[in-house]
């Protein structure tokens, strides 16, 4: 009886390691989201550059696109945004901006200053539509497909390594 005193501590202590060390192990961008597999959330949204005219994901039907999260706000969006103009400029697919919780004229300066990747950028001021589609913050990346499903989700700043490693092979299958 005594010397259940010293194992189940120690037996619960090494189920609590085990769980522990399997969390550290994980890339905190991967977060598991809910939508990856099911249609993308429908939405109205006005356009930045034209707020009379708005813009829905299904203008994009029969393509693959990417959907970028940004703020004029967000420091991590500067660093990802080189390589959105990069991609942009191989147009291998279209990306649409999702301007996020920002003001419309803050948002147009800052892609004035900095390059303007984007197919399309919507403004979706008060982060409802942002919602729909789980973001946590900015900046999020969605690819979707040509039926519009939701196949992969970035969390925080995209890197030449997500893209050539992950985005772009994912690219490449859905666009044959």
């Amino acid at each position: 009886m005594r010397s259940l005193k010293f194992v189940v501590p120690a037996i619960l202590f090494a189920i609590l390691a085990a769980f522990l060390l399997r969390g550290l192990s994980k890339d905190p961008r991967e977060i598991p989201s809910p939508l990856i597999g099911r249609p993308a959330p429908d939405f109205t949204l006005p356009q930045l550059a034209q707020p009379d005219q708005t813009w829905t994901p299904q203008s994009m039907a029969g393509k693959v696109w990417l959907l970028n999260v940004f703020a004029s706000w967000c420091v991590p969006c500067l660093v990802e945004h080189p390589l959105l103009l990069q991609m942009s400029k191989q147009g291998t697919l279209p990306i649409v901006g999702f301007n996020y919780k920002d003001e419309p004229r803050a948002a147009g300066n800052w892609l004035a200053k900095h390059g303007d990747p984007y197919t399309v950028v919507v403004a979706d001021r008060s982060g409802s539509v942002a919602l729909d589609y789980g973001v946590y913050g900015v900046p999020e990346t969605f690819l979707v497909d040509r039926s519009g499903t939701i196949r992969f989700k970035h969390v925080g700043p995209l890197t030449p390594e997500v893209v050539s490693a992950k985005l772009m092979p994912l690219v490449r299958e859905l666009s044959k």
